[in-house]
């Protein structure tokens, strides 16, 4: 069943009011309590304050909600009630604890982080450069060495002693940085110090994330540090796949649900798992949750967990709205940011060449073709490149171009499969197949290591857009190539990127607006230029007269000189 706002539901006595009779009344109001009842399978026998979860619970009232109503089931609900969460007690080395304030400072100059707390919070933990410092259980040590990790990256050399302490964390740092193990190793580790899960009992924890692809990404880094773990259990909740499976899995009992936000809210619609025993809460890429319209389904969750939950909010970017989801939902956080957040680095060389729309595929086909030949004569395959384009028969209809050409090519959209989707990535991974052609489920999110060249064959509506696919490449300090084609249509945002450019080959600092106001404003400056160049154009055939153009937008008005744009050395982070 789809997911139903807050506002727009109605009386749940009237849903199911068929007759006028007061026998029928009374049927109604007692199916209507039950459902109630139903909808956190277990929060009705919570230890926890009864304002956190009173309000909402009756909105996940829902149509087949007798089907849930037996005796069985809720006889099964009722057989325990769900135990308190334990706050750990974490401590890291004595080498750690006698880090002197300069010393800190220096390590956090050094991995370039920027570590706030409010004036009322107490002090952030140090920074913990060794995996050894941060005492951690002994099978998850284990499988940090199994799996080739020898020293924590910067986001989690801070994020992680916050995460251990018990602290509300706001964290900013790209997709590539390591940022999943940052806050998956400290749940694991939270989880361990609870009650065992009984069937029937939700999660211990839970992480939010806006697709399926980065959520199945963190269900295997998940994985990865609990491998050592008997009996710790996983589950992933994503739409697009057999929800039965996720049903049995739910009500079997895990320890850490992966999920996306729609799919959640309906097993938890269904009665087929609760939050009442969720005590670690993460949302990873919040601004692009946000920007998917899943902001009912995260508050709808967020208000209905205990009051003693520890929560980490991860966002590649931080929106106005993503400050105000923060300062509803996070405790005196400890933010931490890794560089500048959507600041330019040297590490990708962007090109922006004009090619007329009905030329584009065969201009993508010149350089491929081109760049896999001169690859072929050094000995090595093509490297990773991901495509860029606006529609998903696009998508399909580039791939097969590609792939008569003699490329090993492969697209993903979202109009495919999951079985295809998973495929698709997994063949781009291993290198079976080195072009990926995709719509903007690429964009965000997607950690492919070894992506060496984007390709705009569409440019985006949005710079933050554009700035989140050319962060596909150029990660984790290697280089990249970024090349962009463009139409008339896409003037404004061209003007831009070049703008950008140019500030930052200037050694200014460069951030831009993010968000969904930012964006607005965006499209209300398109029009403004829009409307600047048909002026300019007006005023040319008629010969010289006075145009009173605003001047924020004079750098937009004037055409590229040539065809295709010298390439500058520059990308911005997501």
């Amino acid at each position: 069943m789809s997911y139903v706002p807050p506002h727009l539901r109605n009386s749940t006595s009237t849903t199911t009011t068929t007759t006028t009779t007061t026998s029928a009344a009374k049927a109604s109001s007692a199916t209507d309590v039950d459902r109630s009842k139903l909808s956190y399978s277990s929060n009705s026998h919570s230890n926890h304050n009864d304002k956190s979860f009173a309000a909402p619970l009756s909105s996940f009232s829902h149509s087949n909600g007798s089907r849930w109503s037996s005796a069985a089931h809720s006889s099964a609900n009722r057989a325990h009630s769900p135990p308190a969460s334990v706050v750990p007690q974490w401590k890291p080395s004595e080498r750690v604890l006698r880090m002197k304030p300069e010393l800190i400072e220096e390590v956090c100059l050094r991995l370039n982080l920027d570590v706030s707390v409010s004036p009322d919070s107490a002090p952030p933990p140090a920074p913990i450069e060794s995996f050894t410092d941060m005492c951690l259980h002994p099978s998850i040590m284990k499988d940090i060495a199994f799996h080739g990790y020898t020293m924590p990256t910067p986001i989690q050399a801070q994020a992680m002693p916050v995460a251990l302490s018990g602290r509300d964390l706001l964290g900013c740092a790209e997709t590539g940085s390591g940022k999943t193990a940052a806050f998956a190793i400290p749940m694991i580790q939270h989880c361990l110090a609870q009650p065992p899960i009984q069937r029937g009992d939700g999660p211990l924890a839970l992480v939010l994330a806006p697709t399926r692809e980065l959520a199945q990404q963190i269900e295997e880094e998940v994985k990865a540090f609990s491998k050592s773990l008997e009996s710790f259990k996983t589950a992933i909740v994503v739409g697009g796949t057999n929800i039965s499976e996720q049903r049995s899995e739910l009500r079997a009992g895990v320890n850490i649900v992966v999920a996306t936000p729609g799919r959640f809210i309906d097993h938890l619609q269904q009665g087929n798992t609760s939050v009442s025993r969720i005590s670690f809460i993460v949302l990873d890429e919040a601004d692009r949750m946000l920007d998917m319209g899943f902001e009912p389904q995260i508050r709808e969750v967020m208000r209905n967990l205990s009051k003693k939950h520890q929560t980490l909010l991860f966002s590649a970017t931080m929106p106005e709205e993503i400050e105000g989801l923060a300062q509803e939902y996070l405790t005196n956080p400890v933010q931490v940011k890794v560089g500048k957040v959507s600041s330019p680095t040297a590490n990708v060389t962007q090109s922006l060449e004009k090619v007329p729309d009905s030329e584009k595929t065969d201009r993508l086909l010149g350089l491929l073709v081109e760049e896999s030949s001169r690859a072929e004569r050094a000995g090595h395959p093509l490297p990773l490149t991901i495509v860029f384009v606006e529609r998903k028969t696009r998508c399909d209809d580039v791939a097969e171009a590609l792939v008569a050409q003699g490329l090993h090519a492969v697209a993903l959209h979202g109009g495919r499969t999951q079985t295809e989707r998973e495929a698709a990535l997994r063949e781009f991974r291993k290198g079976t197949t080195n072009i990926l052609v995709a719509t903007d489920v690429a964009s965000r999110g997607l950690d492919v290591s070894g992506v060496a060249h984007v390709i705009n064959l569409d440019l985006p509506k949005s710079m933050e857009d554009y700035v989140h696919r050319i962060g596909r490449t150029g990660r984790a300090g290697s280089m990249g190539n970024a090349t962009s084609f463009y139409t008339d249509r896409d003037m404004f945002l061209v003007a831009n990127i070049k703008k950008a450019l140019a500030d930052v080959g200037s050694g200014n600092a460069l951030a831009f607006a993010t968000g969904k106001t930012a964006r607005r404003k965006e499209r209300e400056a398109a029009a403004a230029h829009k409307q600047a160049r048909v002026t300019l154009s007006k005023s040319s055939s008629m010969g010289p007269t006075s145009i009173n153009i605003e001047d924020k937008y004079k750098f937009m008005v004037s055409d590229p000189d040539s065809k295709k744009e010298g390439a500058a050395d520059s990308a911005w982070d997501d």
